[in-house]
């Protein structure tokens, strides 16, 4: 069932010919992705041990990113492409965080709809990763990828919709969109998944 709601802004052609042009960057940018989505899960769970009907759904979505980020490390080893010793800041992930509440129970909510924001974007490029890659290995790959990132976009609304009012849900959902549309349209196009 669709929880999360559509980008208010598309990914621009400018984005996949930089990942086309350096995708081995692309490729170690993207693992590191996966690892820190993992771990973002897991993080939930360290900060909100009390919000126990989230947990399940979170150890099985950090277990999945982990499982992603071995599938692209097992790229990045045969195209002989080693993990960067330290990993840039994200600045779109910035961007996201500065926008954040301070208060508690406003954070939460920010944090659980940053997260499905976040797995919105990387599930349409990652569709245009798989739209556009000659490899049929490669295609195969990124569209599981685009369907598994679309469904952790539902989840993380899911989880929110548990905690708090429908009408706050979808009402800082959607001003998180238009948020997340002006960073977007901000950012220069890198061979970065964000």
């Amino acid at each position: 069932m669709k929880l999360s709601i559509d980008l208010k802004v598309t990914t621009k052609p400018g984005w996949i010919k930089a990942v086309l042009a350096d995708f081995d960057s692309f490729l170690i940018d993207h693992a590191d992705c996966e690892r820190k989505a993992s771990s973002s899960a897991m993080s939930f769970i360290a900060k909100y041990p009390n919000r126990v009907e989230m947990i399940p759904d979170l150890i099985e979505t950090a277990v999945e990113e982990l499982d992603h980020f071995q599938q692209v490390y097992k790229l990045m080893e045969n195209r002989g492409v080693q993990l960067a010793q330290k990993m840039p800041e994200d600045p779109y992930i910035k961007q996201l965080m500065k926008n954040m509440h301070s208060g508690v129970k406003e954070r939460f909510l920010d944090r659980l709809l940053i997260a499905s924001v976040v797995e919105t974007r990387g599930a349409e490029r990652f569709k245009i990763v798989a739209d556009n890659m000659s490899d049929p290995e490669l295609e195969k790959f990124y569209k599981m990828l685009w369907i598994s990132e679309a469904k952790h976009g539902h989840i993380f609304v899911k989880m929110a919709l548990h905690y708090f009012p429908e009408d706050m849900v979808y009402d800082r959902l959607h001003w998180w969109m238009d948020t997340e549309g002006k960073i977007v349209d901000s950012l220069p196009f890198r061979a970065a998944l964000h």
